[in-house]
């Protein structure tokens, strides 16, 4: 038995209705609507809305980074600036240096990814609610280790003696200890 394309757009109400009343179509589904979290989902959010699907990663379960107290994000970003400027040591010598100084090595590319890096650590420091002219600073140490890093072998040492990441951690550090909380 085959199907007509009326058929396949609407079908027969009568056809594909069960005989218990409880479908998935019209007045036979009953009870809220419940998302994965466990809270209720009014139904007039579902489906396409007409700026197409909203996506809040802030309030949602999905973004690991979204409800993070202050001194966690501040302990992620410290984590993050030692890893990038001072997680080794130079066998035989004192001399500390980080990803940001491997990376450095690759001409240009690597030094565009750690500056892009950089500026992750600025921004989030702005989202902390850091002021204009700490983060104008902040900007000030990126721009001055992605230009210099840019020169060959002299740009690398650079980058290893310079540590912008870790300045640009402890003068958000500095500024957070001075704010109420």
């Amino acid at each position: 038995m085959t199907m007509s394309n009326e058929e396949i757009i609407s079908p027969n109400p009568a056809r594909g209705r069960k005989t218990s009343g409880a479908g998935f179509r019209g007045a036979g589904a009953r009870g809220p609507i419940i998302d994965q979290d466990g809270r209720e989902v009014r139904p007039e959010t579902l489906g396409p809305q007409p700026g197409g699907f909203p996506f809040e990663f802030a309030t949602s379960s999905a973004n690991p980074f979204g409800n993070l107290t202050r001194e966690q994000r501040l302990a992620r970003l410290d984590a993050l600036a030692k890893l990038l400027d001072v997680a080794f040591i130079l066998p035989g010598t004192n001399i500390r240096y980080g990803i940001d100084g491997l990376i450095g090595l690759i001409p240009v590319v690597g030094d565009i990814i750690t500056t892009a890096i950089s500026l992750w650590v600025v921004r989030e420091a702005r989202a902390l609610g850091a002021p204009w002219h700490l983060t104008t600073r902040m900007l000030g140490n990126v721009a001055l280790d992605g230009v210099v890093g840019l020169v060959p072998l002299a740009g690398d040492a650079f980058d290893v003696m310079f540590r912008a990441n870790v300045r640009n951690v402890r003068m958000l550090q500095r500024w957070l200890d001075k704010q109420p909380r």
